[in-house]
C-alpha cells in the first residue's frame, strides 16, 4: 500500500537538504577566511519594492518608520517633533500626494516584486499606504508650504493625477501653479473614471485639497485648445505641463459600432460619476478585460435596470441629453452582465482581487472571446454582439489574434460597452500629436521639439494612475530645472525616492561639513559608516542577495473587504476596502524585509568570530549607520555578509 502525502511548499531559503544528515561545522572556514582579500562594505541598495513603483514612492523609508527602525526627529526637548505616524506620511508623500486614494485603487505592482514572495507572501504595502493616508486625513495634516516664491509661472493641463502631481510637485518648490480643465471638479480620471465606490469622494477631495491649500489656482471648465489658445498659454506662462489624459474612448473596430447603445468606458463612467446615468439596460456587455472594463461591469450591476424604462434612457444619458429622475422612484431588478475578454481569464490585465470580487456579484466573464460585428434592429440599435472564440498571444511586443472559424455566436445586450482601450482628444493641440494619437517625450518628459513644454501621465501611454503621478513628478524636476537656466539632469537609471544618510546625520545634527556626492564613506571619514555606498540609483537587490532564513513565517495582515453577491451588490455604492488598525499595521510593516537597508537585526554583530564588527556609538549612530567593522581585526571571514538579512553588507575593497 503507498501512502500519498502532501507535497511540501518549496522553501527557497533551506541549506541542507531532505536525507542530510551530516552537521557540517565552520571551524574550517572561519580558520582559512584570513587567506581572502574581501572585508565587509556597507552598499544601500533600491528594495524591488521601490524599484517598481511607479510613482517612485521611498516603500522601505516608511515602512522602517511604521515599524519603528527609523524614529522622527527629536526636538530641543528630546522629544519627537510629531507623531511616527505623520513622519511615515510626510516620507510617502515626497512621492504620491494622494495616498488614501491609491491604497485603494493601486493594482500594487510594488507588492508584486517584494523579495518576502520568496518566504511566504509579500508585504501589504498597499493596505499600509491605506492606513497612512487614513490618518493624515482624519488628524487633517496639510503639506508645509515653500519658505520662499520664485516668480516663476506653470500652466497644467488637465486636473488628474499627473496634472496635480506636476501641481503639488512644482508648488512645494515656490512656484506660481495654475491648472486648466474642461470639467467642473478637479480629479481627472480619479473622479470621473473610477467609480466612487472605490474612491470615495470626501477622499478624493481631502487628498486634492491639501494640494490646493499649497497656493495652487484653477481654471475650471476651461479647454487650452479651444476656450484659450496654446500660444496665450505660451505667452502668459513661463512653462507648460500637459496632463490632459486619454479621456476618450476607443470605439470597438468593428462594423455598426456606432449604434447609439453601443458606448465607450469613458463615456459610461463619467456619465455615472456625473449623477446622470442612474440605471441600465436588462443585458449590459463589456468587452475588455483591464480594470476599466471592471469597473463598468461593476458599476452595471450596482445600477440595475427598471423593467418600463425606455430602451433609450441609458445611451441618451451616456450623452448627457437626459437626467434619470424616474430611477429614484421606480423599482430597480437586478443586470444581467457579460464581460468578454480576447485572453483567457487567468491571462487578463485586470487585478485578480477585482476579477474575483466581480465573479462573487455575479458578473459573467468569458475569456478568449473577440467581436466580431453588431446585430442590430430595425431601428439601427444594437441587439446583441457578435464574437468569435479566439486565441491572443503578445509577439514581439505586438498582439496576435487569431480567431477560430466557424466559432461565431452572438451573446445579447441592451446596451454594449467598449472598454478596449482609450484616446486622446487632441482638438485645438494638434502640434502635439506625434501621428500616434499620443505625445512623444524624452525621459525628462519634455515634448519632442517643444523646448519649456512638457506632457506626462495617458497622453504619452495610457497606464496606471501611479504611473502618471510619477510622471507629474519627474517633469517638475525638469520644469523646475529649464526655468532656473539649468542643463535638465540625467535620470537615473533607478528613478525613486532613496532613503537619504545625509538628511538622518542632519537631524540628528550629524551633518558632515565636507561635501559628499555621490554618498560614499571611507574609513577615515566620519560622513557616513566606514566603507559605505549608495548604489541606489543603479542596484535593485535581488532575494538571492538576502539571507531569508533568518525570516520565519509570518501571515500576512489583511484588509478586510466586503464581498457581495448578485443581490447584495444592487445599489450598492459603499467603499468595499476596510482599513488595518493601528496594531496591525505595524505588524505588517515589521513584516518588510528593509532589502538593501540595515534594520538593527545584530546578526553581524553576534556572529562576528573576530569583534571586528561592533555597534556605533549611540551619539554618532543613525539608521543606516548602526554598525561598522574595525578593518584591523577583519579577516575577511564574510561571515557578516552570510548572515545579513538584507544584503546591507556585502564583500569588497579590492575589487
Amino acid at each position: 500500500m503507498s501512502v500519498v502525502s502532501e507535497t511540501p511548499q518549496k522553501i527557497t531559503f533551506r541549506r541542507y537538504k531532505d536525507g542530510d544528515n551530516k552537521v557540517r561545522r565552520l571551524n574550517e572556514k572561519i580558520f582559512q577566511a584570513s587567506y581572502t582579500y574581501k572585508c565587509p562594505t556597507y552598499i544601500q541598495s533600491t528594495p524591488p519594492c521601490q524599484g517598481s513603483c511607479p510613482a517612485g514612492e521611498d516603500i522601505r523609508g516608511y515602512l522602517a518608520i511604521v515599524r519603528g527602525t527609523e524614529k522622527p526627529p527629536v526636538g530641543a526637548d528630546g522629544k519627537p517633533t510629531m507623531a511616527w505616524q505623520e513622519y511615515a506620511w510626510r516620507r510617502l508623500t515626497e512621492a504620491n500626494p494622494f495616498p488614501s486614494v491609491m491604497g485603494r485603487v493601486c493594482p500594487a505592482p510594488c507588492e508584486t516584486g517584494c523579495n518576502r514572495n520568496e518566504v511566504e507572501d509579500h508585504v501589504g504595502i498597499n493596505s499600509v499606504e491605506h492606513f497612512l493616508g487614513e490618518y493624515a486625513i482624519a488628524n487633517k495634516l496639510k503639506f508645509n508650504k515653500p519658505a520662499h516664491t520664485t516668480g516663476k509661472k506653470v500652466a497644467i493641463l488637465g486636473a488628474g493625477p499627473a496634472g496635480l502631481s506636476c501641481a503639488y510637485q512644482l508648488a512645494l518648490k515656490g512656484h506660481e501653479v495654475t491648472v486648466f480643465d474642461e470639467h467642473e471638479f478637479l480629479g481627472g480620471m480619479m473622479r470621473y473614471g473610477i467609480p466612487g465606490f472605490r474612491t470615495p469622494r470626501d477622499v478624493l477631495d481631502a487628498e486634492i485639497q491639501r494640494i490646493l491649500d499649497l497656493g495652487v489656482k484653477t481654471r475650471m471648465k476651461t479647454r487650452v485648445g479651444t476656450d484659450i489658445t496654446m500660444e496665450q498659454i505660451r505667452k502668459d506662462f513661463d512653462a507648460v505641463f500637459l496632463g490632459m489624459g486619454a479621456q476618450a474612448g476607443r470605439a470597438l473596430p468593428i462594423a455598426d459600432s456606432a449604434a447609439p447603445n453601443v458606448v465607450t468606458a469613458t463615456a459610461f463612467l463619467k456619465a455615472f460619476n456625473d449623477g446622470r446615468l442612474q440605471h441600465v439596460g436588462k443585458r449590459v456587455v463589456v468587452v475588455g478585460g483591464g480594470d476599466t472594463s471592471i469597473d463598468v461591469a461593476t458599476v452595471a450591476r450596482r445600477l440595475g435596470h427598471i423593467k418600463h424604462a425606455k430602451p433609450t434612457d441609458a445611451e441618451l444619458a451616456i450623452a448627457g441629453r437626459l437626467a434619470h429622475d424616474v430611477a429614484d422612484i421606480s423599482v430597480k431588478q437586478g443586470a444581467d452582465v457579460t464581460l468578454t475578454s480576447i485572453f483567457n481569464i487567468d491571462k487578463m490585465q485586470a487585478n485578480k482581487h477585482e476579477i474575483e470580487q466581480a465573479l462573487a456579484e455575479g458578473i459573467q466573464i468569458i475569456g478568449s472571446l473577440a467581436p466580431v460585428g453588431i446585430v442590430r434592429d430595425a431601428n439601427g440599435r444594437a441587439t446583441a454582439l457578435r464574437v468569435a472564440k479566439c486565441e491572443a498571444k503578445m509577439a514581439g511586443g505586438k498582439l496576435e489574434i487569431k480567431n477560430i472559424e466557424g466559432s461565431e455566436h452572438d451573446i445579447e445586450a441592451d446596451l454594449i460597452v467598449s472598454a478596449i482601450g482609450q484616446a486622446v482628444d487632441f482638438t485645438g493641440l494638434e502640434q502635439f500629436n506625434n501621428g500616434k494619437g499620443a505625445v512623444s517625450t524624452d525621459r525628462n518628459y519634455v515634448v519632442n521639439g517643444q523646448p519649456g513644454v512638457f506632457a506626462g501621465g495617458d497622453v504619452i501611454r495610457p497606464h496606471l494612475l501611479t504611473t502618471a503621478i510619477g510622471h507629474g513628478s519627474i517633469a517638475a524636476d525638469g520644469i523646475h530645472h529649464y526655468m532656473n537656466g539649468q542643463e535638465l539632469e540625467k535620470r537615473p537609471k533607478i528613478d525613486a525616492h532613496q532613503f537619504d544618510l545625509i538628511r538622518k546625520l542632519a537631524e540628528k545634527g550629524l551633518e558632515p561639513k565636507e561635501n559628499h556626492e555621490p554618498m560614499r564613506g571611507t574609513c577615515d571619514s566620519n560622513a557616513a559608516v566606514h566603507n559605505f555606498d549608495n548604489r541606489s540609483d543603479r542596484y535593485i537587490i535581488p532575494h538571492d542577495k538576502l539571507f531569508l532564513g533568518h525570516f520565519s513565517y509570518v501571515a500576512r495582515n489583511q484588509r478586510a473587504v466586503t464581498t457581495l453577491d448578485k443581490e447584495s451588490a444592487l445599489g450598492n455604492f459603499q467603499d468595499r476596502l476596510g482599513v488595518l488598525d493601528e496594531k496591525q499595521t505595524v505588524a505588517e510593516a515589521k513584516r518588510c524585509m528593509s532589502c538593501g537597508m540595515c534594520f538593527e537585526c545584530d546578526n553581524c554583530v553576534v556572529y562576528c568570530p573576530q569583534t571586528a564588527v561592533y555597534r556605533v556609538k549611540k551619539t554618532e549612530s543613525t539608521l543606516g549607520r548602526y554598525v561598522a567593522t574595525d578593518y584591523d581585526k577583519c579577516i575577511g571571514c564574510h561571515i557578516c555578509a552570510d548572515v545579513c538579512p538584507t544584503g546591507y553588507i556585502q564583500m569588497g575593497l579590492g575589487e
